[in-house]
Parts: C-alpha cells; structure tokens; sequence
C-alpha cells in the first residue's frame, strides 16, 4: 500500500507538470525565445531536468505526511499541498499560454507563499517531508526574481507580438 501511494503522488506531481509543458513547450521556440532575458536566465535545457526532480521530491514529500498519524495538521498540510500545486499549474497557463509577464509574477508570489506555508505546516507533520520542498521554493525564488527581471524588461511592449531580438540574443 506505502508503494501505491508513494506512485499515485508521484503520478500527480508529474502529471501537473505534464499539463504546464503543454503551454510551456509550444512557447519555448517562438515567443518565449524573442523575449528579452537578463544575464542569469538559465539555458532552456535546464528547466525539464530540475521541474522533474522537483517534482519527485514533492510527491516524495507529500506521500511521507500522507503516511504520518493522522491529525488536523496532516489535513491542513495536504489541503496546503494540493493549492500549491494547483498554484504551479496555474503560473505556466498565465506565463506561457496567456503570456501575461506582469499577471505570472503576481501568482508566482502567491505561489511562494503556498509553499512556504506548505513547509512551514508539512514541518510539523514531519520535518523531512518539510526540508524535501526547500530545494523546491528555492527555485520558485529564483524563478521569482527571473519572471520579475522578464517582466521588467518586456513591459513596454505586448509580449505576445514577436520582439526585436538585441545582438545577444542573435
């Protein structure tokens, strides 16, 4: 029973990320690609590889709270889960599908704070379960600040039409 569990939470998590790279990956060579970018944006190849861990590690994180005793903290901590995950999907739709810059990084706030409250509720259920989703709202943070910087620098456009590409990105 642990191992039918442990899968179906590993199923949901992917399978969230599963329904993000449908808006995300159709917009990764066009739109996404003209967008002008800082510095530090990472290379696209990076992204499938560290979602994907991501995601394992907070099926991982989820499954062991399911496990726990019962009690209204375990309740409160999947509840907690579950928007936060919904909170993920939602940020790829208003990113990539509606390309809305300004609008993804207010949810992606929003989503932030799911998961640290999503931390700070699974640390009380069971604190490895907690420290499994640090790596994830580190990375949230990060993508925080990259869609901020996205933003900041596309705003005086439509970032739904094609931009001028600047030399580094040629």
């Amino acid at each position: 029973m642990r191992w039918v569990s442990l899968s179906a939470w590993i199923i949901v998590c992917l399978i969230v990320g599963t329904l993000g790279s449908r808006w995300t990956a159709p917009a990764i060579p066009g739109w996404y690609r003209r967008l002008r970018k800082p510095s530090f944006n990472p290379p696209n190849w990076i992204f499938a590889p560290v979602w994907t861990t991501l995601y394992v590690l907070m099926a991982f994180a989820a499954w062991r709270v399911t496990m726990s005793p019962a009690t209204p903290d375990r309740g409160w901590a999947l509840d907690l889960f579950g928007l936060q995950l919904a909170l993920n999907l939602a940020w790829s739709w208003i990113f990539f599908g509606r390309r809305a810059l300004g609008a993804a990084l207010a949810e992606v706030l929003l989503l932030w704070a799911a998961i640290a409250a999503t931390i700070a509720v699974f640390a009380r259920v069971d604190a490895l379960a907690a420290w499994l989703l640090v790596p994830y709202i580190a990375w949230v943070s990060f993508a925080s600040l990259l869609n901020a910087a996205i933003w900041r620098l596309n705003r005086q456009t439509d970032p739904a039409k094609p931009l001028a590409r600047t030399a580094t990105q040629r």
